[in-house]
C-alpha cells in the first residue's frame, strides 16, 4: 500500500489547491472591430496586436 514518505505541509497543500480558485477568462470589447477578445491577445480576425500587423488575417472561406 502506498504512504506518503512526509506530511504535505500546509503552504504546500494549499499552493496546490490555489488553482481550483481560478476565475473564467476575461473577455473585452475589441476597439476596432467591436469584437470580444482575450487582452493580452492576437486578434485571430485581424491579425493585430497593439495596433500592429502581426499574423495575417483570417479570410472567410
Amino acid at each position: 500500500m502506498a504512504v506518503p514518505k512526509r506530511k504535505v505541509s500546509p503552504s504546500r497543500r494549499g499552493m496546490r489547491r490555489s488553482a481550483d480558485a481560478l476565475k473564467q477568462p476575461h473577455y473585452i470589447e475589441d476597439k476596432d472591430t467591436g469584437e470580444l477578445r482575450r487582452s493580452h491577445h492576437i486578434d485571430l480576425k485581424t491579425g493585430m496586436y497593439k495596433g500592429r500587423a502581426v499574423l495575417k488575417p483570417k479570410t472567410e472561406v
